[in-house]
């Protein structure tokens, strides 16, 4: 029994610790990514959650970095779309100290 308390407590512990370290990228790695061209981030999540066919015969990679910043930072349940852009660019914005 006590064999499977071990288990689970270095588990938990394991699990505790990448959730911490995947908060620290994300706010010390990913996001600063979006530091360069804040403004053309936006405009793409923008596209991404209001076109069915945001990409079109355009490059991937812009459109699969911007998905990125969804998921670093989430739209809230019942947000619409606009407050959404709003709250991420004053993320970006804060985590960049510039304003666009």
């Amino acid at each position: 029994m006590k064999k499977i308390a071990v288990v689970f407590l270095l588990a938990g512990a394991v699990m505790l610790g990448s959730f911490r370290f995947a908060g620290w990228y994300a706010d010390n790695s990913a996001l600063p990514r979006y530091c360069e061209n804040p403004g053309a981030a936006i405009a793409r999540v923008r596209d991404i959650l209001s076109s069915e066919t945001p990409i079109g015969d355009r490059k991937r990679r812009p459109y699969l970095v911007a998905a990125k910043l969804i998921f670093l930072v989430p739209q809230q349940d019942g947000e619409n779309v606009e407050a959404y852009l709003t709250r991420l660019s004053g993320e970006i914005n804060q985590r960049c100290a510039v304003g666009f």
